[in-house]
């Protein structure tokens, strides 16, 4: 890296300042595989279902296997990363380091729209949730509330809202296997398999094409669990924890989005849950009717996997934009860290704005025959793929030009879990924009945006401080 050479050059009031640890380090393994675990499960309750109406429970289980194969090769992956630069930007960081400034922007910019643009879709699934029980409740005043009550949070202190995180994720977790529990009695294989491949007993080529389809549902199973590395400033020894944390994650989410796909389709009739927002709860009631008790611990406990995901994403978001910010990519005033409570206020309050603007814009965001949760869902799916493909790049081009760089946890059977994971993206990507293009240029819009911004905003990372985190 050649930053601090630069800053001293510019001869700025900046120049050999050095940045370190601005946030407080309070998080162990606990609290982080409480983080990784929590800011995916959401998409074990809802999402994923839709995936089977256009490939069918058989093709989708291909579908679903082949991305949990991509998850699980990307997150052994891209753990060196994580350990080696332990730093809140994640992918920006390591991609800054591998690729420079340029690198950095289009990792940033990407990240930036996945964990910017999840939180809305998953407001909106609260405020929904919630208008059901409270029908007087209007779902979009209810998804702002969960915004404000939960930035408040962020706010307060990483220490209590990973606390938090941790206690809710476990009652997620806690409801996804009473669910199996509870419906296991009635489950019949023969149920699953009927009209398994897009609704056709057998396989045909719809089948095929329904499962190129269905990728991005099967990636909202495991979605945002790379967020974990955006807390490693913040982990009390992130070179032993944060292995930890996304090794036994994603193998959790990985059991649990297998059990819960399968119990909920082997229940009873599966077309009837393949285009709802409520699959556990209408597969329960093919087992116990629709006044049992189980049904409305199902409904009330629900809510936590909705809660985890949001307050973990929140997290994610706020630690991306302050990383940008300090390193000059973002204005300045967004990388402030509150004086008590040493977290990232003013970036957890931007991107809440940002979420809330994203809730209130139905006719703008509503385009290509797709609703706004929709939309939202697949431009954050937009951003995670670009981010694994970068960040696999990174991981191929510092093996290659730093081969002596210290490297806690090295990704297993290298090169080729990374290249499974860089060739899974590639082809979910190129996917994504068949399926989806109004999104994609909408996307690419995005990025051509803030990429005249990163042009006209060099001198502002020239003063910026230097930073030592990707200095040592």
């Amino acid at each position: 890296m050649t930053t601090k050479s630069n800053q001293q050059q510019a001869g700025s009031p900046h120049a050999g300042k050095v940045t370190h640890h601005e946030l407080k380090q309070t998080l162990g393994t606990w609290q982080l595989w409480g983080i990784a675990v929590g800011l995916v499960i959401s998409g074990e309750y809802f999402g994923w279902s839709y995936g089977w109406a256009t490939a069918g429970t058989l093709g989708f289980v291909i579908t679903a296997l082949f991305i949990a194969a991509m998850y699980t090769t990307f997150i052994f992956s891209f753990t060196e990363l994580t350990t080696s630069i332990p730093h809140a930007g994640g992918p920006f960081a390591y991609a800054r380091h591998a690729f420079g400034p340029v690198g950095g922007y289009l990792a940033g910019a990407a990240t930036l729209v996945e964990f910017v643009f999840a939180p809305p879709a998953i407001a909106l699934a609260i405020g929904a949730y919630l208008h059901v029980q409270f029908p007087g409740l209007e779902p979009k005043h209810a998804a702002m509330g969960a915004y404000l009550v939960f930035m408040a949070l962020n706010i307060v202190g990483v220490q209590i809202a990973a606390a938090f995180e941790l206690f809710v994720t476990l009652l997620a977790i806690f409801e996804l296997l009473v669910f199996m529990g509870v419906v296991a009695p009635g489950f019949a294989w023969s149920n699953f398999t009927k009209g398994g491949w897009a609704g056709a007993d057998h396989f045909s080529l719809g089948a095929f094409h329904g499962m190129f389809a269905a990728i991005p549902f099967a990636i909202w199973f495991f979605l945002a669990i790379e967020g974990v590395a955006m807390a490693a400033e913040e982990a009390k020894n992130p070179k032993r924890s944060i292995p930890i944390a996304y090794v036994t994650g994603i193998l959790t989410l990985v059991v649990l989005a297998i059990g819960v796909m399968v119990f909920a389709g082997a229940a009873g009739d599966w077309t009837k849950l393949a285009n709802i927002n409520d699959p556990l709860p209408q597969a329960m009631k093919y087992i116990v009717g629709a006044n049992s008790g189980w049904m409305h611990m199902l409904v009330w406990l629900g809510l936590f996997g909705l809660v985890a995901s949001f307050h973990g994403i929140i997290l994610g978001y706020s630690r991306q934009i302050f990383a940008l910010a300090r390193a000059g990519f973002l204005p300045e005033w967004l990388a402030k860290v509150h004086p008590r409570f040493k977290t990232p206020h003013r970036a957890i309050l931007a991107g809440g704005v940002v979420g809330i603007a994203a809730i209130y814009s139905d006719e703008l965001i509503r385009f290509g025959g797709q609703t706004l949760t929709a939309n939202i869902v697949t431009m954050s799916v937009f951003g995670a793929i670009l981010m694994y493909i970068v960040s696999m790049l990174a991981l191929f081009k510092l093996r290659r030009t730093e081969p002596n760089m210290e490297r806690p946890f090295k990704a297993p059977l290298f090169p080729y879990f990374p290249a499974f994971a860089l060739v899974a993206a590639a082809i979910s990507l190129a996917t994504m924009v068949y399926y989806n293009f109004l999104v994609a240029i909408v996307f690419a819009i995005f990025l051509a945006l803030g990429y005249v911004y990163f042009l006209l905003t060099r001198r502002q990372r020239e003063i910026a401080p230097a930073d030592a985190l990707l200095e040592e």
